[in-house]
């Protein structure tokens, strides 16, 4: 089969001028080279056909009898059907000025009329590989966050399948241990002592990653949650930890945001137990929470006075089962911090640390401030309605 008998589209093609003559210049030039083209004299007409099959880009003329094309562009850009169309101008108007507001309205690109061929169709065909890119981009993002939810899923079920038999075999060898210690000897003392170590570190590895499988399923139930209430309920939950390390904690007042108080709940837990775990047996834990109001969001800080950490680190240290250092020095799974980081992205906020080997850590996180935040996008009542 001869290539001319091959009949590829390679995109739809709007044009737009009232200039017949204008039209069918560029008409001839697009379809020569392989483009399905559709014209339009009238902003009216142009919108009508965008609307009703979308094409793939559209060649816009700026100087049009009845709407111009900066009012054409905007319409087209403020309707969901028609928002995502690639716009070129096309115009004889070749003032900084009008390139800018070309811009400022939703175009992408601007051709100066006379226009020539070869900048035309290459930078028709540009936009149309970009596009194309954006589209497989967001494909490939979908088919990750469903790939990400499945193995989500799949970590659950495993981990929730293994709870029981793991409790029973730690159950037994404590059974064992508590009957027999006096018989055994003391390799089989230490055999026995460490299975049930082991298991209690399974264990705890498995209720971590039940929480951070969890954190994605309870993404709902958004409300108005005051801070200072849920973190004394923390507080409480960590006093165990907090009399044996001798910690002193002092919160400033904190503010009432708009969250998920169980995932609040578990960032700040997380992060202040941390807070006292890696501190020096030389030195009593001292930590500091406090929140501060920054434009339309809160930015909340939990200072502490631990072993601190290198800048290599800051990034890493959010990752899955990342641990700097061994059990035996400081034990833990390696998991909380990626809760932390979690559930602050959950809450459209941000995570980060400030650190410097032995001078402690700061920790920030960011939560929208609950007068500012899109209530529908949470269904929540917005708490102002009916206010004065």
């Amino acid at each position: 089969m001869s290539q001319s008998q091959i009949s590829i589209s390679l995109g739809d093609v709007l044009v737009v001028d009232d200039a017949p003559a204008n039209l069918r210049v560029l008409s001839t030039m697009l379809t020569n080279r392989g483009f399905k083209v559709r014209k339009a004299l009238t902003g009216s007409n142009a919108i009508a056909s965008a609307r009703a099959i979308p094409p793939d880009i559209i060649l816009l003329d700026i100087r049009l009898s009845e709407l111009n094309g900066y009012e054409i562009c905007q319409i087209l850009k403020s309707d969901p059907t028609t928002s995502q169309i690639p716009i070129i101008f096309i115009s004889a108007l070749n003032d900084v000025s009008d390139k800018l507001k070309a811009f400022e309205s939703g175009g992408i690109d601007y051709i100066t009329k006379p226009f020539h061929e070869a900048e035309v169709l290459a930078r028709v065909e540009t936009q149309l590989r970009l596009q194309k890119l954006q589209r497989q981009l967001i494909q490939r993002n979908s088919e990750l966050r469903r790939s990400n939810r499945e193995l989500e899923q799949f970590a659950y079920a495993v981990s929730h399948d293994l709870q029981q038999p793991l409790q029973s075999m730690v159950g037994f060898a404590k059974l064992l241990l508590m009957k027999h210690q006096a018989d055994l000897d003391r390799t089989s003392y230490e055999y026995l002592q460490n299975i049930v170590q082991s298991g209690d570190r399974a264990y705890q590895l498995i209720q971590n990653l039940l929480s951070y499988a969890q954190v994605e399923q309870q993404n709902s139930g958004f409300g108005l949650v005051d801070c200072n209430q849920l973190l004394k309920q923390v507080l409480d939950n960590l006093q165990a930890a907090i009399s044996e390390k001798n910690a002193n904690i002092t919160v400033a007042t904190l503010p009432t945001v708009i969250a998920n108080e169980s995932q609040l709940s578990q960032l700040f837990q997380n992060l202040l137990t941390n807070a006292i775990k890696f501190v020096p047996p030389e030195r009593s834990p001292l930590v500091h929470v406090m929140a501060s109001k920054q434009n339309h969001e809160w930015l909340f800080e939990i200072h502490d006075n631990g072993i601190g950490i290198g800048s290599q680190n800051f990034e890493s240290i959010f990752g899955m089962f990342q641990r700097l250092h061994t059990e035996a020095e400081y034990p833990g799974t390696g998991i909380g911090l990626a809760i932390c980081q979690k559930v602050v992205e959950l809450h459209n906020g941000r995570i980060w640390v400030e650190s410097q080997p032995d001078a402690g850590s700061t920790f920030y996180f960011t939560l929208s401030a609950a007068l500012d935040m899109d209530f529908s996008e949470r269904g929540v009542a917005n708490p102002n309605l009916g206010q004065g």
